[in-house]
């Protein structure tokens, strides 16, 4: 499906912004943990950034398949939830935000099971 390629690939683009972005731009303002914690965001919205590309490709190979269109959008609710997290945490310093990051962890592997039983499944 053309839609999660797009995704990842606006994704992928995010990621390294945003890597950039943390390395000049926050290096001086915020602590090292905290730009740890960005690097952690950064590193996990590009693998799912490309594992969006994969669910696109092969959405395109197979016939329209429920398993892969909720593994894609799984991914996409984890980058947001779990490496947005990660980012307004760094930005505030708010640490109470990190309840909700393993929401997005969970998301994400939810979504590469979904992604094994389609590839079992159909191909």
């Amino acid at each position: 499906m053309k839609l999660f390629i797009i995704l990842g690939a606006i994704n992928a683009f995010l990621s390294v912004a945003l890597g950039a972005f943390g390395a000049h731009g926050l290096e001086k303002m915020v602590e090292p943990k905290y730009l740890e914690i960005w690097k952690t965001g950064v590193q996990y919205q590009m693998y799912h950034a490309l594992g969006l590309l994969a669910v696109g490709i092969l959405l395109g190979k197979v016939q329209e398949s429920s398993l892969l269109a909720w593994s894609g959008w799984l991914m996409l609710i984890g980058i947001i939830i779990f490496a947005g997290s990660l980012y307004a945490i760094t930005l505030t310093k708010i640490s109470v935000l990190g309840a909700i990051t393993p929401i997005g962890g969970v998301a994400f592997l939810v979504a590469w099971i979904l992604l094994i039983i389609a590839a079992v499944k159909y191909l």
